[in-house]
């Protein structure tokens, strides 16, 4: 382990400006903290009634207990105009808020959603602004009373590919700032009485009243769900792909396709009158504490069921739906029923019990959707697939209800903190599968820097291993997730510290959490290499394509050494420069950032526009003759990374004193020339590639390890004509002589 002492108190003079200026710009924030009038006053100047709706013709004006302004035509109320950032958080990635304008009419239906102020990076250069217009556009319609009672997620998310988080968080805002709005103003039906906490009816467990079908299907104990074969032939015509028409289901238009009834089974005067009082038993031990089951019945040419469960143990045509819950059943959970008991049922060809699980959070006294998923192959491996929902809603004579609540006051700002932790929780828990795989990737990667010797044993095993996880890293964590860090994310990061810190919009990308927390501890322990050098996806396509370059025999420029140790100050100047534009403007900081070619190259996949492009390729272009050209001299996040790198507690790389005088193997051949013609190596350009390491136990190539060999090989020899000598016939002892 060893520690620089003169450069620990440079860093740390370093810590006490930044810390100084921190300081400064909470006591400037803080001082302008005082009560700021509504968001809307604002926009609604910038913004005609007639741009937000059509047909309108002035706003009125502004409500006095709620940020809300009535749209207008001519003296009728069309509806109500609001900014999403004066009812929820909208803090967006860029730690500023996310300004979205929503206007909804007097049934609670959405009219229109725009973007009007933002500082979001991805968005401001990224992504092009009619791909934000057409997404929020897509709100339009949207029922805000089914959305509140399916908990803010009976809608599907248009995500657009790089610009997860911001998607994530524009939704967010608008479902819920007009959830609460319409909830203010009693629109649709909805008031705040809905929002109070706590169940208000349970299942009646004494109700054994026995029913027939045609009263059940009558009252709504047993709901409907039916298709024709005209209707899906339609309906798959409709979306457009050509290739569902070659495909259509065989019959009459008028023949059924599906006719799927479910009904609540777990109510005991449901599952009597539908089972009989044996299966209803069975039903009974069959479900665990908390459990409940659903009855599901069809007929048609389609089955619910299918087949794909045989071999994969998933019903993979229905699930359950409630709020933003959904369960989908396995076998064990799966039960058939030979008939209905129930007096006057019609028959049906499938008959089937589903057990829902306790841990669910399934509440049978609120409204639930059976959502059943109609396929249609269109080629050899390749399907589409259509939704249609049955939806349910226990009739009241099953339930009990219970004492009313009582009112209890809510805390907004509680309120919106666990709405925001409920959202990074539901993308964590979307996101298990790659968040496993990059868990793993770590894992591996920690083990190659503790067993570095072990590893690096057998130089073309290594080398194979190495050029996968770059692969691994490249596809995996850059073009399909995303997960490319960014100096902008330290800017966003230090912008979130001076108006006010929140964990909410880092855990919105679990991926990028999960690198940067991995970051943090590998700088204590090997400094920047172990991100730069393995987990960077434009690093690890800057050297996959240098090597296909070196196959193809493209050459290799090296720079002189004093050229090359000039060259290095560029990215700290860069970094600096940005870190300085960051505490006037961080917006401006976010433009000059595109120093940075990641987006371009990573997340956008190209897809830019042509100066952006040309710039990226001139980077990779440098890098086939010059390998990480861009790592060594341009890159500002491995300049950040590489100051702090500095205070890593141990030196892993094992060194002989011989290299540097007379060797320079190792100098010659690192990559990155991160090795002095003295033998040391610079931690801050070193990106733990573990070359040297191979090179430090190679037997055609490390001087020392030949030297040691030869050494061997003649003491070997030495012992070998000794023990030939002493065992010749004519070879006297020293006794006889």
């Amino acid at each position: 382990m060893r520690l620089n002492l003169t450069f620990g108190l440079r860093l740390l003079a370093i810590a006490r400006v930044i810390a100084m200026l921190q300081f400064a710009f909470v006591i400037v924030a803080s001082s302008t903290q005082a009560q700021t009038p509504p968001v809307i006053q604002k926009f609604i100047t910038e913004i005609s009634a007639s741009e937000l709706v059509e047909g309108a013709t002035a706003y009125g004006s502004m409500l006095n207990n709620i940020p809300v302004v009535p749209v207008l035509n001519g003296s009728d109320v069309v509806g109500y105009a609001f900014i999403t950032s004066d009812f929820v958080s909208t803090t967006g990635y860029s730690g500023k808020p996310i300004h979205v304008m929503v206007a909804i009419d007097t049934e609670a239906k959405l009219l229109r959603a725009e973007l009007v102020k933002h500082s979001e990076p991805i968005v401001l250069i990224g992504i092009p602004e009619r791909k934000i217009k057409a997404m929020t556009e897509g709100y339009v319609g949207l029922d805000i009373v089914a959305e509140a009672e399916a908990g803010g997620s009976g809608h599907d998310i248009d995500i657009i590919s790089g610009a997860t988080v911001t998607i994530m968080i524009i939704d967010d805002s608008v479902v819920r700032s007009s959830i609460k709005v319409a909830r203010a103003l009693g629109l649709g039906g909805l008031n705040n009485d809905a929002a109070l906490a706590g169940p208000t009816h349970i299942l009646n467990m004494e109700n054994e009243d026995i029913h027939d079908w045609n009263t059940m299907v009558g009252d709504g104990t047993v709901r409907r769900l039916t298709l024709d074969i005209g209707q899906i032939n339609e309906a798959f015509a409709a979306t457009g792909d050509p290739r569902v028409l070659k495909h259509e289901e065989a019959g009459q238009p008028g023949d059924t396709f599906i006719d799927m009834h479910t009904a609540l089974i777990s109510a005991p005067s449901i599952g009597l009158s539908l089972m009989g009082e044996n299966e209803y038993g069975n039903l009974v031990e069959w479900m665990e504490e908390g459990e409940h089951a659903i009855l599901v019945m069809g007929r048609g040419v389609f089955s619910f069921k299918g087949n794909g469960y045989v071999r994969g143990g998933i019903f993979d045509r229905i699930q359950l739906i409630q709020g933003d819950i959904s369960v989908r059943f396995r076998d064990r959970q799966h039960r058939r029923l030979g008939a209905l008991a129930t007096e006057g049922a019609p028959s049906f060809t499938e008959v089937d019990m589903f057990k829902i699980p306790a841990d669910s959070e399934f509440d049978p006294t609120k409204p639930w959707r059976l959502q059943l998923l109609a396929q249609r192959v269109v080629g050899p491996i390749e399907k589409t697939f259509l939704t249609y929902d049955l939806g349910y809603n226990i009739p009241p004579q099953y339930l009990t209800a219970l004492a009313p609540p009582v009112m209890v006051a809510v805390d907004e700002a509680e309120e919106d903190a666990a709405a925001r932790t409920a959202l990074w929780q539901r993308i964590w828990k979307s996101k298990t599968v790659e968040i496993g795989l990059l868990i793993g990737m770590l894992t591996v990667l920690t083990g190659v820097f503790f067993f570095q010797m072990q590893v690096t044993r057998h130089a073309r095993a290594f080398y194979w291993f190495r050029m996968g996880f770059l692969v691994m890293t490249l596809v995996f964590l850059g073009w399909h997730q995303n997960a490319q860090l960014s100096v902008v994310n330290l800017m966003a990061l230090g912008a979130s510290l001076t108006s006010g810190f929140s964990w909410d919009a880092f855990l919105m990308d679990p991926l990028v959490f999960i690198l940067w927390t991995s970051v943090a501890v590998t700088l204590l322990f090997w400094g920047r290499g172990g991100f730069c050098g393995w987990l960077c996806p434009f690093g690890a396509l800057q050297e996959i394509t240098n090597q296909i370059a070196r196959f193809f025999k493209v050459p290799q420029w090296t720079l002189p050494w004093g050229l090359h140790e000039r060259l290095w100050p560029l990215k700290y100047m860069i970094f600096l420069g940005l870190f300085g534009l960051s505490l006037v403007s961080i917006p401006l900081a976010e433009h000059f950032a595109e120093i940075e070619p990641f987006k371009t190259s990573i997340i956008l996949k190209f897809a830019r526009g042509w100066p952006y492009v040309l710039f990226a390729t001139v980077v990779l272009g440098i890098g086939l003759f010059v390998e990480r050209f861009y790592c060594r001299y341009l890159c500002p996040l491995g300049a950040a990374l590489a100051i702090p790198g500095r205070i890593r507690m141990f030196d892993w790389l094992k060194r002989y004193k011989e290299c540097g005088s007379p060797c320079q193997t190792c100098a010659n051949e690192c990559f990155v020339q991160a090795i002095h013609p003295t033998g040391e190596i610079n931690p801050n350009e070193c990106l733990s590639c573990l070359h040297c390491q191979v090179l430090y136990q190679d037997h055609s190539k490390c001087p020392v390890v030949i030297k040691g060999d030869k050494r061997r090989a003649k003491m070997a020899t030495s012992a070998d004509a000794l023990s030939r000598l002493v065992n010749h016939p004519n070879h006297k002892s020293t006794k006889e002589i």
